[in-house]
């Protein structure tokens, strides 16, 4: 029950990549207090119904009208969660709430505003690895839906000039069949072709799929949505007899990288 004159409140939260004892006890504090949960509809779907909570279920692409609905709702006394799945600031929910803050109602910012992290995918992914993402590394999203692809090729191409690690967000789907090969066979170019590339799909759930392989042998069809990418650096290796990729925490003068 809302009561006049509460003072509402925006949690922007991170569900992790599926399994539920890797939601932040924080997180999970924050639903139970909550009179309205806000998402996309399969991370809804992930908070259990209960007296005293409305959820609220949207298409994919509304996160700005989704961002100031949550507000609208906070202005009104309610205690609002905004759930991404993963971590919200990590292409997700936190920045569309904050761009929604920025250009909305001067009320909205004197309202309660909490962002609290989750694991986000690329890091459950390189934990199931060993620890691919051990030195330096870069996070890109491959998705062109908000920016032109030719900035992901370029941001892409000077990674691999600057040897870092790359953990790719949205690398293939329906709408986008062809930019991840563009995407490989970008690094098949710029590398020797014998770097680590793992392909982490659905981590944490029971339809987990793990699978390394070199560069060389990267086929477009071992990634879709639910799939994070993880590109070793010059320096990044497989533990013989194992399963583990790890890069190691020290690299040698530049000269003497790939």
């Amino acid at each position: 029950m809302i009561h006049e004159n509460q003072k509402g409140s925006v949690v922007v939260a991170g569900l992790g990549p599926g399994r539920d004892d890797w939601i932040c006890p924080s997180v999970q504090k924050a639903i139970d207090q909550a009179t309205d949960v806000v998402g996309y509809g399969p991370y809804v779907s992930r908070v259990p119904a209960r007296e005293g909570l409305t959820l609220h279920a949207t298409d994919n692409r509304v996160e700005l009208e989704r961002a100031r609905h949550a507000l609208e709702m906070a202005a009104s006394g309610h205690r609002v969660v905004v759930v991404s799945s993963g971590d919200p600031g990590v292409f997700a929910m936190a920045s569309a709430l904050f761009e929604a803050l920025e250009e909305g109602e001067p009320l909205w910012r004197s309202l309660d505003v909490e962002i609290l992290p989750g694991v986000t995918a690329m890091l459950a992914a390189a934990a199931r690895l060993g620890a691919p993402l051990g030195h330096d590394f870069c996070a890109i999203n491959l998705s062109d839906n908000l920016k032109p692809f030719s900035l992901i090729e370029k941001r892409v191409s000077l990674s691999v000039e600057a040897d870092f690690a790359m953990a790719f967000y949205n690398p293939r789907s329906k709408a986008r069949p062809h930019q991840f090969e563009k995407i490989l066979d970008l690094l098949k170019t710029q590398t020797k072709g014998d770097r680590l590339i793992s392909f982490a799909r659905a981590v944490s759930t029971a339809q987990e799929h793990i699978k390394t392989v070199p560069l060389s042998e990267a086929t477009p069809d071992m990634a879709d949505m639910r799939t994070v990418v993880i590109v070793g650096s010059s320096l990044t290796r497989q533990i013989s007899g194992t399963d583990f990729v790890y890069t190691p925490r020290s690299t040698p003068h530049l000269a003497e990288v790939e």
